[in-house]
C-alpha cells in the first residue's frame, strides 16, 4: 500500500510539473499583453486619471480603434457616438475597458498552429459568441462590471491554444481518439495527459496574476458545480458555451458538444423565457463584435 502511495505521488507530481512547463513552453506567456499590465499599474495608482488612462490606450492606435468600434457597436447600443477613448472610460469604466483590452489584445499571442488542430478564426468567433453570451446572462442576473464575463468567455478555451502550441502531436492523437471513440475531449485529456484544458487556461491566468473569478470561470467552465469560490460565475459562463456551440456562431472545433452539466441552470435562478431574448441579443451583436474584434464571422 505504501508503494501504491508513494506511486500516486510520483505520478502526481509529474503531471504537475508537465502542466507547468507548458506555460513555459509557449514563446510570449510569460506575461499578459504590455497595454494591460500599463492600465492595471495606473489604475493601482491613485494619483492616475482618465486622461492617463486613456493616453496608454492610445499609444496603440490599433488597440484605440477597435475599442472606440466596439463602444459604438451594437454591443452596448449607445445613442450617442462615443468619439474618444476618455469618453469611453467615462461612460463603461475604467475596469470594464481594461478587461476589453485583456480579451482583444490576448487573441494577436498565438500564431502559427496548425488547421489541422484548430481553425483560428473560427475559433476565436466560437470564443466572442461565448463571451457575448457570457456577458448577456450576467445582465440579466445585475452582476457587477459585466465586462469581465466576455473577458471569461473569450478566454474560456485558451487552454486548448497552449496545449496545441505546446503539445501539437499528443493534441492531434487526442483529437483523433476523440473523434473515433465519440468522446468529449475534456474527458480525454484528463485520461490521456492528467490535466484538461480548463486547468490549463486558469494556470495561465494565476500566471498572470488576473482576478480568482476570472481563473475559477475559466478553470471549471466544463465542470461549474466543482467551482467553489465562484459558483455562480463559473455556471454563467458554462452555459454561455454550450449557446454558442447551440447557435454555431464559430466553432471550437471539437467533436461533439459539451454537456450542460445537472444544476448549472438551475444556479443562475434564471426562467427559460429569457433564452429566446438572449439568443436574439447575441446574434445581433456578434457579427459587429467578431468584426471590429478583428476576425471573421464564421
Amino acid at each position: 500500500m505504501r508503494i501504491e502511495k508513494g506511486k500516486g505521488r510520483m505520478l502526481t507530481s509529474t503531471v504537475t510539473h508537465r502542466r507547468n512547463s507548458l506555460l513555459k513552453d509557449v514563446r510570449g506567456l510569460s506575461s499578459p499583453p504590455t497595454v494591460y499590465t500599463h492600465l492595471t499599474e495606473a489604475m493601482q495608482n491613485t494619483r492616475s486619471s482618465i486622461v492617463d488612462i486613456a493616453r496608454i490606450i492610445s499609444n496603440d492606435q490599433v488597440l484605440t480603434a477597435r475599442l472606440l468600434k466596439l463602444a459604438n457597436s451594437p454591443v452596448y447600443g449607445f445613442p450617442s457616438k462615443i468619439e474618444t477613448i476618455s469618453e469611453a472610460i467615462s461612460i463603461l469604466g475604467t475596469q470594464q475597458i481594461c478587461d476589453l483590452v485583456l480579451a482583444t489584445s490576448v487573441m494577436q499571442r498565438f500564431h502559427g498552429i496548425p488547421r489541422e488542430l484548430t481553425d483560428m478564426e473560427s475559433f476565436w468567433c466560437h470564443s466572442v459568441s461565448c463571451g457575448l453570451a457570457a456577458r448577456i446572462l450576467a445582465t440579466y442576473k445585475r452582476e457587477p462590471n459585466v465586462e469581465r464575463f466576455f473577458v471569461a468567455g473569450v478566454l474560456h478555451d485558451i487552454g486548448r491554444l497552449i496545449m496545441y502550441t505546446a503539445l501539437p502531436r499528443e493534441s492531434s492523437e487526442l483529437l483523433r481518439r476523440c473523434r473515433e471513440a465519440g468522446r468529449l475531449v475534456y474527458d480525454l485529456e484528463e485520461q490521456l495527459l492528467g490535466f484538461e484544458h480548463g486547468i490549463v487556461g486558469s494556470d495561465l491566468l494565476k500566471e498572470w496574476c488576473l482576478p480568482d473569478s476570472l481563473q475559477e470561470m475559466v478553470r471549471f467552465h466544463h465542470r461549474p458545480l466543482c467551482a467553489g469560490r465562484f459558483p455562480v460565475e463559473t455556471a454563467i459562463v458554462h452555459v454561455a458555451d454550450i449557446i454558442a456551440h447551440a447557435m454555431e456562431l464559430g466553432s471550437s472545433s471539437l467533436p461533439g458538444v459539451p454537456l450542460l452539466e445537472t444544476g448549472a441552470w438551475e444556479r443562475l435562478e434564471l426562467s427559460p423565457g429569457v433564452l429566446a431574448d438572449l439568443t436574439r441579443q447575441v446574434d445581433v451583436q456578434y457579427h459587429e463584435a467578431v468584426k471590429v474584434i478583428g476576425v471573421k464571422a464564421g
